[in-house]
């Protein structure tokens, strides 16, 4: 397994593991391993990132591959130009939702699908080793700037059909769809107003992550102007979360569900991709329209690669990034906004009356404290212990960590990707349920993390 790439590329503090030397190699390898011929590559509001996007270029060029660099947008803009284009790979400088010290790379095939894990380690042994293909002096690639958004914007306003004069909040974060997502919902006939809609890559309004504290001013926005709707993204662009019209953040598990739900209703494959953490209630409005839910790891790497195997109609993880595969295998903030309103559109609704026909189940999370280096042995060494203290197990997946789905509901133990925890999630049909499940589980887990430390 690759320690360079996590769920969603590579990403660090920057000059500590993000460093130029790094982006040098990652476009050197990026150019080997697709034997790329061009490359795009573009960069979100960072302090950083354009000295990283100005290395991983020299390093693409160093191997022969012509470099289109777009300059600042969204990450899902940077995968639908690869495809758009004829890119042979995208590069895309961003830390997503992470904090300004913050940075990374994250990497597409040139039909916009993420690099998948045999191509990250490819990538990995390369800069390990430096086998990099080197061009000859006479064969070195060039660099040109580039500016190719109207693509972008033009299939989404001219695609997806929106008539009423929605009232719309949208919160940008500083972030990189800080420009272009008002132009979109304004050529889209909406009324628009911005918060935080400033480029800044110190993210000075409201951090780039999309947390209920973050949000609560776009909550009392949506409420103060009596608006229809308000949106919030995160850094990159590739995650959405929604404020109803009555300024509630809508639970983003309950929003997936039903737009799962809708979206297979209009295709004739009725499958849906989601992970392992989503909540059950997916399989439940899903169900309801005889269709099928795959379950992957963590990750849009893995919610993309499944997409694309099973020809699904639609991917999605909880945190508000959802997958179009007519469009493109990247997640997409803009996107799915200007779809969902659509759909609402469509249906006569609002955000609350949309989602107010999927079940409300009770999830709990809790994270138990555990070295990178112990994460492995913890988790081989529970797995009977978690098994034993339930009497029906109706499913084991062991996909993502360990997951059991129960009578009661399901639990999910998962060491996680980016930090020393392993977290463990439940959801239940009832609060006392969770609770019980969760407490019982996290026992075991830490006497087991406490036995292993020793």
């Amino acid at each position: 397994m690759t320690t360079l790439f996590g769920s969603s590329g590579i990403r660090g503090l920057v000059n500590e593991k993000i460093t130029p030397a790094l982006a040098l190699q990652a476009g050197q390898a990026l150019a080997t391993i697709v034997k790329a011929q061009k490359v795009l590559t573009a960069h979100d509001t960072r302090t950083s990132s354009p000295m990283l996007q100005d290395a991983l270029a020299a390093g693409a060029m160093a191997c022969g591959a012509t470099v289109l660099c777009q300059g600042m947008i969204p990450t899902p803009v940077l995968a639908f130009l690869t495809k758009n284009l004829g890119a042979d790979a995208g590069a895309m400088i961003t830390a997503s939702h992470n904090p300004p010290e913050y940075n990374g790379i994250k990497l597409f095939n040139s039909n916009s699908t993420p690099l998948n894990e045999k191509q990250q380690n490819q990538m990995e042994e390369l800069i390990r080793n430096r086998k990099h293909r080197f061009a000859s002096w006479d064969a070195v690639g060039k660099i040109t700037r580039v500016d190719e958004t109207r693509q972008y914007v033009d299939r989404i306003v001219g695609d997806i059909g929106v008539e009423k004069n929605w009232k719309l909040v949208l919160d940008p974060g500083n972030g990189s769809t800080s420009q272009l997502a008002p132009e979109i919902f304004r050529k889209s006939n909406c009324r628009v107003t911005t918060i935080n809609s400033h480029p800044d890559g110190h993210f000075p309004g409201r951090g780039s992550e999309l947390t209920q504290e973050s949000l609560q001013p776009l909550c009392k926005a949506v409420r103060g102007l009596k608006a229809d709707l308000g949106v919030a993204f995160d850094g990159d662009g590739d995650r959405m979360i929604m404020v109803d019209e009555k300024g509630r953040i809508a639970d983003s598990d309950r929003l997936l569900a039903a737009y799962a739900a809708h979206a297979i209703g209009r295709h004739e494959n009725k499958k849906v991709v989601t992970n392992v953490e989503a909540s059950m209630s997916i399989e439940t409005m899903v169900g309801k329209e005889g269709g099928e839910v795959i379950r992957t790891k963590v990750g849009d790497v893995y919610i993309a690669d499944a997409i694309r195997r099973n020809r699904a109609s639609f991917g999605a993880e909880p945190c508000g990034a959802w997958i179009h595969p007519k469009y493109h295998y990247c997640p997409d903030g803009i996107l799915s906004s200007t779809l969902l309103l659509s759909t609402l559109e469509e249906k006569s609704v609002l955000l609350s009356e949309f989602i107010s026909g999927v079940p409300e189940y009770h999830m709990l999370r809790r994270n138990i404290d555990c070295s990178d280096s112990e994460k492995e042995s913890v988790m081989n060494n529970i797995h009977e212990k978690v098994r034993s203290g339930f009497i029906e197990i109706k499913e084991e997946s062991r996909i993502d960590g360990l997951r059991l789905t129960l009578k009661e509901g399901w639990l999910l133990i998962r060491p996680s990707g980016t930090e020393p925890l392993i977290r463990i999630t439940v959801e239940t049909q009832t609060e006392r349920e969770a609770t019980d499940i969760l407490n019982a589980v996290a026992t075991i887990l830490r006497k087991e993390v406490k036995a292993v430390s020793r």
